[in-house]
């Protein structure tokens, strides 16, 4: 059944709110009449991959942990998608190859693990290739060999070269090459070879990533067992994190038919344009050795310089500490990796003596003149929390516990793993005395159970403690906390903050003056994701709040005394471009201070050519290009020998942030639908453009619904369609509304927004409050993308599925890719209009049926 809502055009104001007025009411009806499950019967009915949260028409793992596609290639018939894969549990370790195999791209069989790990080397990621020449020697008379060329990360030294291993049954079988590995320059961060064909040299090409310098190198063989270094690309584009995965391969130049253009795809983890994981791509040529970038180097405006630190001195900057040195560096320093991309002589690294060492740089006063000030920033992502005081502050008040004795305390007792322990020695970041409460010992993360305290009178205001280590809190499941136990029960908690760091919290409880109470330290987590214990330091009772000890590695403004702007590095050794609006602080008096507090992992920062200006300066992540503005497109790669020349690629639907996290079981993580890919010219630039595979339109199921011509309100109205796996097709006409755009799986104050912002400009999708947010600080927020409407319209594909959304805005110019998990019965729609009207020109809701079938 279609269900079809035409509103016809009308002459006057008062038929417009009639034809209104009968619209919502023909909706309220059809949602009435209409409950549309998206969820296929075969699906639904069968006896697996129906599991909370499983994808439907998504790759996904029967069991155990997936990451970064592998070696895709089509063959006789055959789409192979191996990937990444512990054949021995659900998170991250044991790397392997798993297998699945697809006729269509839509329907997949998961094979037998196809490479597995041994006692030397875990199987890392790269990439397949069918030797149709022979040029191996591995492969037999009319049985060319499917040879995977993979990245060994030996276990012993961490060492990563390039391997081979070739199939003669079509990649249900593999034999590891006796001579690997076949490429070994003594790196551990070299990885993630793709392989392909070089007609015009006759030869095999790899591109494989130099992951910490931000490069890719480009090798050639004739056999896949000796290989040339040609050249290497890089640093460039987004660099705050490791590259990972490239991929290198040839498309129809839109500009200059019967020419071709090449496209560099590389991931990077983290720096991703949405946080954590994301994946760019250049495009330029390539002449079998070299391949050249269209991007032209990029020069920040001009203005006045408040320090550029190249003259050998800190240009009247005052120091104090030590992290900073005697002099601005000109390079990397002692112990630290390759520094890149400041400007000129030189510039401030606070990496003097290590992590641990600490200090202040401060700017002379200046006025502010300009609308912009403009810098290079690099190092720790430590923000300055307001408040925080420096390191080594104590709270007055009573010690009630330092855990510097062979046992907890008098009083003290242990359950669990904990029965026979005592406090550790260590010597953590913000420790005061010799020893640490740790639920690490004695049995490590898998360690479980309580260490609670005697009983005692509360007296006092607060109860300030130091606290590090997992960051799961007591009312979640798995805790590892630290509890105030009231009357039997927990009246205050603390947990850790996901690092080895002690720092103070603080309970207020001059409410319960008077009673008797104890503290209990609970770690009920096995650390499968991350972090399973927890550490405690002193612990006072105190009629002061104890204050956050700073720990910020960040570039501050201080203007009147306090700081109203401030930055810091991506955890990254580059120096990227930033900026801060200062247009209201116009003829203020200001100063800059830099600060590093930090003194465990990226406890440094670095900065450069701070510079008064009248436009901003661009960050390298802003300039670069994204496959995909989400949080969950990663590790993207495309597949070997696809008929028709086509370009097919397919993404790991997670993020490096949480991806051992997500509330996914028996299996973790998903690919994203495969999409073809093609060149389309865009103001000048060449864009890569993404479709969802055609074939997934067989898919669709059930009865349609679409409405045409509808004027949405200044709020949300519910739409007659249902689903939780759905193929959606919208065009929005912009009206007087600043946000506007549609909800999907609502319910039980549960949505996901994907929205236009006509004012900035940016197509968004907002999880949240998208369903099950808490198992990550991480996960819930906002995407946003660039997109700029055509003759004021909107036009969006979505792909929603059991725990995923997919948005291909303007026919695949802009992507973006998220998870969410709402609970199963949110799976409503609805449209909404904010601060005015928008039309929804057409909208088509298509349900998908399970490619599953039945299992």
């Amino acid at each position: 059944m279609i269900i079809h809502f035409i509103r016809k055009t009308v002459q006057c104001t008062r038929c417009l709110f009639a034809h209104r007025k009968l619209a919502i009411a023909v909706i309220i009806a059809a949602v009435m009449v209409i409950s549309l499950t998206a969820v296929n019967r075969a699906g639904a009915d069968s006896s697996t991959y129906k599991e909370t949260y499983r994808p439907q028409f998504h790759f996904s793992p029967a069991k155990n942990w997936m990451n970064d596609p592998n070696g895709l290639v089509y063959y006789r018939g055959e789409y192979h998608l191996f990937f990444q894969y512990n054949p021995s549990g659900n998170t991250w370790g044991n790397m392997s190859w798993g297998h699945a195999v697809s006729r269509d791209l839509v329907h997949w069989r998961e094979l037998p693990v196809a490479i597995p790990q041994d006692e030397h080397e875990m199987v890392f990621s790269g990439s397949i290739v069918i030797d149709t020449r022979n040029t191996t020697g591995f492969g037999r008379p009319g049985k060319p060999a499917m040879v995977a060329i993979y990245t060994s990360n030996d276990k012993a030294s961490g060492k990563q070269s390039q391997s081979l291993a070739y199939s003669l049954d079509n990649g249900r079988t593999f034999t590891k090459y006796t001579g690997n590995p076949v490429l070994d320059i003594g790196s551990n961060n070299f990885r993630d070879p793709k392989v392909f064909w070089y007609e015009p040299g006759h030869e095999w090409l790899m591109t494989v990533a130099l992951s910490d310098q931000h490069k890719v190198s480009f090798y050639s063989s004739t056999d896949l067992r000796h290989w040339k270094h040609l050249s290497n690309f890089g640093p460039a584009g987004a660099i705050g994190g490791q590259w990972e995965c490239p991929d290198l391969f040839s498309m129809a130049d839109p500009e200059h038919p019967g020419k071709e253009k090449w496209v560099l795809i590389i991931n990077l983890n983290p720096g991703g344009i949405a946080g954590g994981s994301g994946a760019q791509y250049f495009t330029g040529d390539f002449d079998g050795k070299t391949f050249t970038s269209d991007d032209k180097p990029y020069a920040p405006p001009g203005g006045e310089s408040l320090g550029n630190f190249d003259d050998g001195t800190f240009n009247g900057w005052t120091v104090t500490g030590n992290a900073f040195g005697n002099a601005p560096s000109t390079g990397s320093l002692p112990g630290q990796m390759p520094v890149t991309g400041w400007s000129g002589a030189g510039f401030i690294n606070s990496f003097n003596g290590g992590d641990r060492s600490t200090g202040k740089m401060t700017s002379p006063s200046f006025t502010i003149d300009k609308d912009y000030i403009n810098f290079l920033v690099g190092g720790g992502n430590n923000p300055y929390v307001s408040g925080s005081v420096p390191a080594g502050t104590i709270p007055d008040g009573t010690l009630f516990a330092d855990f510097k004795g062979s046992s907890y305390g008098d009083g003290w007792t242990a359950t669990g793993s904990f029965a026979n322990s005592g406090p550790t020695t260590e010597t953590l970041p913000g420790q005061i005395g010799p020893k640490v409460l740790d639920t690490y010992t004695p049995d490590g993360d898998p360690g479980e159970g309580t260490i609670t305290s005697p009983t005692f009178t509360i007296t006092s205001k607060y109860i300030d403690l130091q606290v590090a280590g997992g960051k799961h809190p007591n009312d979640q499941p798995n805790p590892t906390a630290v509890n105030l136990i009231v009357d039997g029960k927990v009246v205050a908690s603390a947990t850790g903050n996901g690092s080895g760091e002690l720092n103070w919290k603080s309970w207020d409880v001059a409410s319960y003056t008077g009673e008797q109470a104890q503290i209990q330290v609970v770690d009920q987590n096995n650390g499968n994701t991350g972090w399973g214990h927890i550490m405690v330091g002193n612990i006072i009772f105190s009629d002061q709040q104890a204050s956050e000890w700073a720990k910020d590695t960040s570039v501050k403004l201080i203007v009147n005394g306090e700081v109203q702007r401030q930055s810091t590095g991506q955890n990254s050794e580059n120096l990227d471009w930033t900026n801060w609006n200062v247009h209201d602080f116009i003829g203020k008096t200001a100063r800059i201070e830099i600060s590093d507090n930090g003194t465990g992992g990226w406890g440094h920062i670095l900065a450069d050519q701070f510079t008064l200006a009248n436009k901003p300066a661009v960050s390298s992540s802003q300039r670069a290009h994204w496959v995909d503005f989400g949080t969950d497109n990663y590790a993207v790669n495309t597949f070997n020998h696809v008929p028709g020349n086509k370009r097919i690629m397919i993404g790991w639907m997670n993020n490096w942030q949480y991806g051992e996290s997500i509330p996914t079981s028996p299996w973790r993580s998903a690919m994203t639908v495969p999409r073809e890919l093609k060149l389309q010219e865009n103001n000048g630039q060449l864009q890569l453009v993404q479709k969802p595979i055609k074939q997934l339109n067989e898919l669709r199921r059930g009865r349609t619904v679409h409405l045409e011509n509808f004027k949405i309100p200044d709020r949300t109205i519910t739409l007659p369609a249902r689903g939780s796996s759905l193929n959606i097709n919208a065009v929005f006409a912009s009206g007087t509304a600043k946000t506007y755009g549609l909800k999907i799986r609502t319910g039980e104050g549960q949505e996901t927004i994907i929205g236009y912002d006509k004012k900035a400009g940016e197509v968004y999708i907002d999880r949240t409050n998208s369903g099950n947010v808490g198992f990550s600080p991480d996960f819930p927020g906002i995407q946003r993308a660039p997109l700029t409407e055509s003759n004021g319209k909107i036009k969006l594909k979505i792909l929603v599925d059991w725990s995923s959304v997919e948005v291909f805005a303007m026919n695949g110019k802009v992507v973006l890719t998220d998870q969410i998990f709402p609970d199963p019965g949110s799976n409503g729609i609805a449209a909404f209009a904010n601060d005015g009207t928008a039309d929804l020109l057409s909208l088509t809701v298509n349900p998908m049926q399970s490619a599953w079938g039945d299992r």
